[in-house]
């Protein structure tokens, strides 16, 4: 294993990104995490803000489609592992506007992996996600994604997803890249960014505002609390095979409905408002983590039940981090997506 290793993350100030260098910083205090975010609406510098002082920590402002500005930045930090959360990832706002989530999540992945082979990496790793895989029927409990489930994306978000998975296995082959890739379930956890199923209903409850259910409220989601995937990306990039792509998540599967009633049995109040379905909204995902369990030793460590009541926690302790978002731009993009539902 390397020692004092630099490891870059993309999308630092996002969700799943500031939580992994809230990680990182804390379970491998050697290490040096460079932080590139270009700050649209999901990045959040108040996630970042406990560790700016972290000598250990440094943020650089960036978008990742920007060839000149990452090469820079590879030129100067001459990073060793690449972790790659830098993503559009909201599934309605590709159905929105589907270009945005070509140019980040495709060719943000080219430049960054133009970037590896031109200056060299040790590891790149592709944060990805189950919904490459396409939806399982709920009448079939028995199937479950693996890593050689066919890719069946639905949305331009999945597409856009898929696209840079299979960009990263091309770079792998054609020029030698040492690449993995991670593909995980619905994360919750601290830091999540108020639009998502979990946070927005926690916050509609302590605002007494009614909790917008899509459909009939039976799709199926496997949640996988936060600091679980962290620890599952950080045993990828030190131990994982090159060229692999592992499974992230599995045995937490619970319908939107069920997600919902446990928040409002929680907090001990709320009241549930059906709204019109996503279009070509996906009925159920499950993820095999046998791979990963294998080869890594890794499986989820908290269940949803004891997740849920840390994040709702997490929410109650921390009102002002999510306070300022929701009472920004993001009230213009509610309106538009559940105001006339």
């Amino acid at each position: 294993m390397v020692i004092n290793m630099k490891i870059l993350v993309t999308g630092g100030a996002g969700f799943i990104g500031g939580n992994f260098v809230h990680y990182m910083l804390r379970e491998h205090p050697e290490d040096e995490i460079l932080c590139v975010d270009a700050l649209t609406y999901a990045g959040n510098m108040e996630t970042l803000a406990p560790v700016m002082d972290n000598p250990h920590f440094k943020f650089i402002k960036a978008d990742i489609a920007d060839r000149e500005a990452i090469y820079g930045i590879f030129e100067q930090e001459k990073p060793d592992i690449i972790v790659n959360f830098a993503a559009e990832s909201h599934v309605d706002r590709s159905i929105e506007n589907p270009a945005i989530f070509l140019q980040t999540n495709v060719m943000g992945t080219q430049v960054l992996l133009d970037a590896c082979r031109k200056y060299g990496i040790q590891r790149y790793h592709q944060v990805s996600t189950d919904e490459v895989y396409g939806d399982l029927p709920l009448d079939r409990p028995d199937l479950f994604f693996t890593e050689e489930t066919p890719i069946h994306t639905s949305s331009p978000y999945s597409a856009s997803k898929a696209s840079a998975d299979l960009l990263v296995q091309a770079y792998h082959r054609t020029f030698g890249v040492p690449v993995t890739i991670s593909r995980c379930s619905n994360n919750y956890g601290p830091y999540h960014f108020p639009e998502k199923l979990i946070p927005l209903m926690i916050a509609n409850v302590l605002n007494d505002k009614p909790l917008p259910v899509y459909g009939d409220g039976k799709n199926v989601r496997d949640w996988l609390y936060v600091e679980d995937h962290c620890s599952a990306i950080d045993l990828i990039i030190r131990n994982g095979r090159v060229g692999e792509v592992y499974n992230v998540g599995g045995h937490n599967e619970k319908t939107n409905l069920e997600v919902v009633q446990l928040i409002i049995a929680a907090l001990g109040k709320g009241e549930i408002q059906f709204v019109r379905d996503r279009a070509g909204h996906d009925r159920r995902y499950a993820i095999d983590p046998t791979k990963i369990h294998n080869e890594l030793g890794w499986l989820p460590k908290t269940k949803f039940e004891d997740g849920i009541q840390k994040t709702i926690q997490w929410y109650l302790d921390n009102k002002p981090w999510w306070e300022n978002i929701i009472s920004g731009e993001y009230q213009n993009y509610y309106e538009r997506m559940y105001g006339n539902r």
